[in-house]
C-alpha cells in the first residue's frame, strides 16, 4: 500500500494584534521578572476563558480540603493544651496555688497524646505522621507544627510526670529540676500550638481563610486561652481572680473577632455571615465572646456562690463557642472552595502596573528574528 505525499502545512501568520500582544508580554518579563497578566489568544482558538461570571466552565477553581472530623477537634484540642501549658508555667513561677500548676500540667500532658491520636487519625496511617518528621522545614506551617506537637506532648508528658513523682517522694531536687525544665519547653512550644492552626489555614489558597491570615492566629490563640482557662475553672479553680482576668481577656478579643467579622464586608468573608457556615460562625463567636465577657463581668461584681455560678456559666459557654468555632472555619473553607468568583475577582482585581515606554530600537530588538529559509545544518 503506497502513501502519497503529504499536503504542504499551512503556516499561519501572525496578526499585528498578537504580535503587539506578545511584545507587550517579552517587555513586562524583561522588567519584573515575571508576567502576570493574561497571553495572547489567537483568534478562534478553543481556548476556555475563565471569568468571575463564567468561571472555568462553571466548575470550581480551587479543591475543597480533605480534612476530616479529626481536624476542628485537634484545633480545639492542641489550642486548649497549649494555652494550659503556658497557664501552668506561670502559676509556677509566680509562686501561685500548687494545685493549680498541678492541674494545668495535667491538663496539658493529656492534650498532648489525644492532638497526636487525632492527626494520625486524619493521616490515615502513623506513618505519614512520622514521614513529616524526616525535614523540618520554618516556611511549611505543617512541618513546624509537627515537630512542635512532637516537642509539646513529649514535654508536657514530662512536666506532668516529675510532678507526681515529686509530690510522691517528697521533692527530690534533680526531678524538680528536670520538671522545672520540661515546663518551660512545654510553655514556649504550647504558645505555638495554640495558635499555628491559624497559620496554617490561612497559609492557603482558600479565599476565605487567606482573607484573615493576619488575624487567625491571634483569634485562635484567644480561643485556646479562653478554653484552657475554662477547663481549669471547672476543675474546681473557680475563685482565682488571675484566671478570671485572662477569661475575661480572651473573650473580649473574642467579641472583637466577630466584631470584625461583621463590619468589614468582602467578598472573601461572605461565608462567614451567610448561610449555614454564617449562622455557625455566629453562633460559636456569641458563645465564645459577648456571652462570657458578660458573665464573668457579672462574677467580679458580685460574691461567694453567685460568682462562683457565674464563671461556671462563662466556661461551660467558652468550650462550646470555641468548639463551634473551629468547626465554623472549617465550614466557611468548605463554602469558599465550592465559588469559583473569588480566586478570579481577587486575581483580577490587582492592578497592573504600567511599563516604562522603550525607544523603537529597544521594541525591535525584542522582536523574534526572522527564520532561516532552510534548517540549520542542512545544505543543497
Amino acid at each position: 500500500m503506497s502513501i502519497g505525499p503529504k499536503p504542504p502545512r499551512q503556516s499561519r501568520l501572525p496578526d499585528a494584534a498578537s504580535e503587539a500582544r506578545l511584545l507587550e508580554l517579552r517587555r513586562e518579563a524583561e522588567q519584573r521578572g515575571m508576567v502576570t497578566s493574561a497571553g495572547a489568544k489567537p483568534a478562534g482558538a478553543p481556548f476556555p476563558q475563565a471569568s468571575p461570571e463564567a468561571g472555568y466552565y462553571g466548575m470550581p477553581l480551587l479543591k475543597k480540603p480533605g480534612w476530616s472530623w479529626e481536624v476542628p477537634v485537634y484545633f480545639f484540642v492542641g489550642g486548649a493544651a497549649g494555652a494550659a501549658a503556658v497557664i501552668g508555667a506561670m502559676a509556677n513561677w509566680t509562686g501561685a496555688d500548687k494545685r493549680l500548676v498541678r492541674d494545668a500540667r495535667w491538663v496539658a500532658s493529656l492534650g498532648g497524646p489525644i492532638s497526636t491520636g487525632l492527626l494520625i487519625s486524619d493521616l490515615g496511617r502513623p506513618a505519614r505522621f512520622l514521614n513529616m518528621l524526616r525535614v523540618f522545614k520554618v516556611q511549611s506551617p505543617m512541618s513546624v507544627g509537627a515537630w512542635t506537637l512532637s516537642a509539646f506532648a513529649s514535654a508536657s508528658a514530662a512536666s506532668a510526670f516529675a510532678e507526681a513523682v515529686d509530690r510522691r517522694f517528697g521533692g527530690l531536687m534533680p526531678v524538680r529540676v528536670l520538671g522545672n525544665a520540661a515546663e518551660a519547653l512545654a510553655a514556649s512550644t504550647g504558645v505555638v500550638m495554640s495558635s499555628y492552626t491559624g497559620v496554617l489555614i490561612g497559609a492557603t489558597v482558600i479565599p476565605v481563610w487567606n482573607e484573615n491570615v493576619r488575624t487567625l492566629p491571634l483569634h485562635f490563640a484567644a480561643s485556646g486561652v479562653g478554653s484552657a482557662v475554662s477547663v481549669l475553672e471547672l476543675m474546681g479553680h473557680d475563685d482565682s481572680t488571675a484566671l478570671n482576668t485572662l477569661g475575661i481577656g480572651a473573650a473580649a478579643y473574642e467579641a472583637y473577632e466577630g466584631l470584625h467579622i461583621e463590619t468589614h464586608p468582602t467578598a472573601a468573608n461572605e461565608p462567614l455571615r451567610a448561610g449555614v457556615s454564617g449562622w455557625v460562625t455566629r453562633s460559636g463567636g456569641v458563645l465564645s465572646g459577648p456571652v462570657p465577657l458578660l458573665l464573668r463581668l457579672a462574677a467580679l461584681s458580685t460574691r461567694g456562690e453567685t460568682a462562683r455560678n457565674f464563671r461556671r456559666a462563662a466556661a461551660m459557654s467558652t468550650l462550646v463557642g470555641s468548639f463551634i468555632t473551629r468547626v465554623a472555619w472549617i465550614m466557611a473553607g468548605h463554602a469558599s472552595s465550592k465559588d469559583y468568583r473569588l480566586p478570579l475577582e481577587r486575581g483580577g482585581a490587582k492592578q497592573r502596573q504600567e511599563l516604562p515606554p522603550r525607544s523603537r530600537q529597544q521594541e525591535k530588538e525584542l522582536l523574534p528574528r526572522e527564520r532561516p529559509d532552510k534548517p540549520h545544518g542542512i545544505s543543497k
